[in-house]
């Protein structure tokens, strides 16, 4: 995949060099020195933002450099601060209901270009696709050692026709494929299979550049990942293919409420007490 990093106007491109390779990377420091503001305390999620900014700032086309000086005047203001900026993903997390649709899209685009003569070779995601079946799995058979196989053969069984048209998909376009049914929620797998933390990738220039994963996901529960240091944001079906078409995801500033957590828990209680009782608080809080 080649991603299209932005031009850079305060020059934060630096190279990191370690068992004989070198990466390219966008500095936060370098912003500083630079002069577009102080981002040391900033947390570190929106850190992952800035980082996103730096690297796509094109002059104001869809970057500014004011928008990269908003994250300090974030800082100064108490996170009052709400800016609209223009955000790319790394990638794009879809769940069958919404992820098939989108699939049908890119064919439909195939063929409207071959209509009009063109090469429907270049109808491709623009960001890594990554479609996990897991909401539309019925449950037949349960309670005994062969009711996962049987529920997954009934799945096939049932939706053959789907799963052609799927597969066709996944050799057909690049940076896209499909995780299939049994192999677990789409959060669990985007969890433990697909979160790379940071990705390698040669730019327009032919040069490797490292950045942070992050991703849109269409389910409410992709925040799941932000457990490992992954940021992700759980959107609609339209923003997902947006987003899998190249297209920022407009967004403000986030907000950033912090939790402090010390002592220990009592006996008898569980993880789910103390989610539970910080998602309590935070409905409190507003």
């Amino acid at each position: 995949m080649t991603i299209v990093t932005g031009t850079d106007t305060a020059k934060t491109r630096r190279t990191l060099t370690a068992g004989g390779k070198s990466v390219a990377y966008y500095s936060i420091p370098a912003a500083e020195a630079a002069g577009l503001g102080e981002f040391s305390r900033l947390p570190a999620a929106l850190k992952v933002v800035l980082e996103n900014m730096l690297r796509f700032e094109d002059g104001g086309r869809t970057v500014s450099v004011d928008d990269i000086k908003a994250f300090s005047d974030w800082g100064k203001q108490g996170g009052d601060n709400p800016r609209e900026i223009a955000y790319r993903p790394a990638r794009v997390l879809m769940q069958d209901f919404t992820g098939v649709p989108a699939v049908v899209d890119l064919a439909a685009m195939r063929d409207g270009i071959k209509a009009l003569g063109g090469d429907a070779q270049k109808i491709n995601p623009l960001n890594p696709v990554d479609l996990v079946i897991d909401h539309s799995v019925m449950i037949d058979e349960f309670g005994n050692p062969r009711a996962f196989q049987k529920n997954v053969d009934l799945e096939y069984e049932r939706n053959m026709e789907r799963y052609v048209f799927l597969k066709w998909g996944q050799n057909a376009f690049q940076n896209f494929r499909v995780v299939p049914p049994g192999t677990g929620i789409c959060h669990q797998v985007n969890l433990e299979y697909l979160a790379q933390t940071v990705w390698t990738d040669k730019d327009q220039n032919g040069e490797t550049v490292a950045y942070p994963d992050t991703l849109v996901g269409t389910d409410s529960h992709t925040t799941m990942v932000n457990g490992l240091a992954v940021l992700g944001w759980g959107v609609g079906g339209i923003e997902a293919e947006a987003a899998m078409l190249g297209q920022p995801v407009s967004m403000l500033i986030p907000e950033v409420v912090g939790f402090r957590l010390t002592g220990r828990m009592m006996e008898g209680t569980t993880a789910t007490d103390l989610v539970l009782k910080v998602v309590q608080m935070l409905r409190k809080h507003g």
